[in-house]
């Protein structure tokens, strides 16, 4: 059964030179023209100015906590912030597309009208996304916690070499690296960072998490897949400190020693797509798969 939204919240990034703010009031003044309860995000308000005073406004955990849909404007970094935001309650997630490839926001900006309506008559694709729970630990202390529902990627930072790793999975060691980095992706990050960096696409169904070294100074050290039910763990080998960030968004500095802990989240995200989505066909655009050649 199709649930029943009543309370629609829109979430838009803050730069809006792009459309994003006219796209936002325009989508506000539509779904208050159906008799919905239409809420702004309080920063997309504060950056569209005054033409959003005549919406109400709300803070994230406003949203999280009364919201029936919310309504993201932007490209998929803008989606991935509100789903780390809101990662502790199940609002649905729609994205109307503003950005470039746009993997996870597929309602175009110029029939957002007409496919949000259509979600909102039931008529819609729902899926379910795990997340990453992260944790960096130092000296027996946790200093870091964060969920990630794209990646985790340990890289060299400001540094103009390498840096040195312990790589261990369900406390098993199983090797020290020495490269640029790591990325520990889901599914749905895995056309992502780690898409640019050779590792497998994993179809948002596969309960895995791949991990993908970044530029490796062994020819040996490929892309590894692993069960979703793994404890990856990355120490931090002397004498280099590293930047860790989660989902491009947060990030934490590690030091030599610091041990970072990665599980997968009890925690989910709803993403709601158009009637007739389909993963493939999605990839197919955005990667330009049997372009210019003939469909049988």
């Amino acid at each position: 059964m199709a649930r029943k939204f009543n309370n629609i919240s829109l979430i838009g990034k803050f730069q809006s030179a792009d459309g994003t703010a006219e796209t936002v009031l325009d989508l506000a003044a539509y779904l208050r023209g159906r008799g919905l309860g239409v809420w702004i995000e309080q920063g997309t308000a504060t950056a569209i100015g005054k033409a959003a005073d005549d919406f109400t406004t709300a803070t994230y955990d406003e949203i999280a906590d009364e919201a029936d849909l919310a309504v993201v404007i932007g490209g998929d970094g803008t989606l991935l912030n509100a789903a780390r935001r809101m990662g502790e309650r199940a609002v649905p997630l729609v994205g109307v597309n503003l950005g470039r490839l746009g993997f996870l926001t597929d309602l175009s900006r110029v029939d957002a009208r007409r496919q949000l309506g259509e979600i909102l008559d039931g008529r819609y694709h729902a899926e379910s996304r795990f997340m990453l729970d992260a944790e960096v630990i130092r000296d027996g202390e946790r200093i870091f916690h964060t969920l990630a529902l794209n990646d985790v990627v340990v890289n060299r930072g400001n540094l103009g070499r390498m840096i040195e790793f312990e790589l261990r999975v369900d406390g098993e060691f199983v090797y020290t690296l020495r490269s640029d980095g790591m990325i520990v992706t889901t599914p749905t990050g895995s056309t992502a960072y780690a898409l640019a960096a050779n590792g497998p696409i994993l179809h948002p169904g596969v309960g895995g998490i791949a991990l993908v070294p970044l530029c490796p100074h062994a020819l040996s050290a490929r892309p590894v897949t692993l069960p979703d039910t793994c404890c990856i763990e990355i120490v931090l080998m002397p004498p280099h400190d590293v930047r860790i960030h989660f989902d491009g968004a947060a990030y934490c500095d590690g030091r030599a020693g610091d041990r970072l802990r990665i599980v997968r989240s009890p925690l989910e995200v709803r993403l709601l797509h158009p009637e007739g989505y389909s993963y493939f066909s999605m990839l197919r655009e955005k990667l330009h798969w049997s372009a210019g050649l003939s469909q049988s």
